[in-house]
């Protein structure tokens, strides 16, 4: 297959043990690294979540970064010792839960880089999101927005994820969204963002749950059928690993896609 030895960057996953709903310990943390790896993932930051109002009172998040902290070193002293070649840094999935959220602490950012990760309460669009992004940028960060496809209250027309990108934000879509892992009208809509162009980089959204898959090869194997071998190599290798250099992504091009391609999506995941 073309494509072979292709190397990956993920920006958005739940590695660190037993400070979020991802892995629940260091040895299940250990276990996704392996995975990654396997899977061509050479470079990645790990996110857990936070809460932004925690932002609103520096002695409430500065505990909460320690403790995450300590976690990470943790985690990070596993793989230098299992995977010595991976890079592995840390930021957070940063949810926009109060008014003034504060993303300036360099500690928030993904990898020590004034971008960061962030997303919607409750996996819902909320009121007035534009000024809320466009505060983010003017302070300097570079938003980037977990899977836009995922939110409820999108308008049907789905011209909001639009109006993000206009205000600075860059559109981070899960790979599993393209597989039908969060529902059918989560996967039709990163198929429309993909073809609108809009979409600037994929991640895994991986929670380091044995047996579930990453869905990197599946995302790949699907883009592959639709002719969008250079899409998925922006969007799965170069546009995450500038985004952890602290460098703008590249425009990706938008996609034509079939919507027969369902049937074959089927097979890839059926393993036929």
């Amino acid at each position: 297959m073309s494509g072979e030895g292709w190397t990956f960057t993920d920006v958005h996953n739940h590695l660190v043990p037993g400070v979020d709903d991802g892995a629940r310990d260091l040895d299940e943390a250990r276990e996704a690294l392996a995975r990654f790896w396997k899977a061509g993932v050479r470079r990645l930051a790990t996110t857990p979540h936070l809460d932004g109002s925690l932002t609103l009172t520096p002695e409430r998040l500065e505990a909460r970064v320690q403790a995450v902290e300590a976690a990470w070193l943790r985690l990070q002293e596993a793989a230098m010792e299992d995977l010595p070649r991976l890079e592995l840094r840390r930021g957070f999935e940063v949810m926009l839960d109060a008014p003034g959220v504060d993303l300036t602490p360099p500690s928030l950012g993904l990898g020590g880089t004034s971008t960061v990760l962030v997303e919607w309460p409750r996996l819902r669009v909320p009121p007035e999101t534009i000024p809320v992004l466009t505060r983010i940028r003017a302070s300097g960060v570079r938003p980037v927005l977990a899977h836009p496809e995922r939110y409820r209250g999108l308008d049907p027309s789905l011209n909001l994820p639009g109006e993000w990108r206009r205000a600075g934000a860059h559109l981070q879509v899960n790979y599993g969204s393209l597989l039908g892992r969060y529902g059918e009208e989560a996967r039709e809509r990163a198929m429309t963002l993909l073809e609108r162009g809009w979409v600037d980089l994929f991640s895994s959204d991986h929670h380091a749950r044995p047996r579930l898959p990453l869905y990197l090869r599946e995302a790949r194997e699907l883009l592959m059928e639709m002719e969008g071998e250079e899409h998925f190599q922006i969007l799965a290798s170069t546009n995450p690993s500038r985004i952890l250099d602290g460098e703008e992504p590249v425009p990706v091009p938008p996609l034509e896609v079939s919507r027969g391609i369902w049937s074959r999506l089927r097979s890839i995941l059926s393993g036929g």
